[in-house]
């Protein structure tokens, strides 16, 4: 596999809250967060791997990983929900 490249999420807020999906079909390699943490924007959340290539799937905003709704090893379509994150309360 490729070097992991920074992916952005595609981002889905709304009231608050940033919903951080997948952007490209593939399989977790691994989740970087649990919930309760705290992420600034560009944090890496997870690591995606898709079309042989690992990135890295980041935060769009600050604030606190709400829900996680993936797992490493899981594999995910896109568009897929993976992590929730409230923004805010840093």
């Amino acid at each position: 596999t490729a070097a992991a490249e920074p992916m952005p999420a595609i981002d889905t807020a709304t009231a608050g809250k940033e919903i951080v999906s997948v952007p490209a079909p593939g399989s977790i390699i691994d989740v970087n967060v649990s919930v309760g943490s705290v992420v600034k924007r560009g944090d890496v959340l997870l690591i995606l791997e898709a079309m042989d290539m690992e990135s890295e799937i980041v935060s769009e905003t600050d604030g606190t990983i709400t829900e996680i709704l993936t797992s490493k090893g899981a594999s995910v379509e896109a568009g897929e929900p993976l992590i929730v994150v409230q923004q805010g309360g840093l």
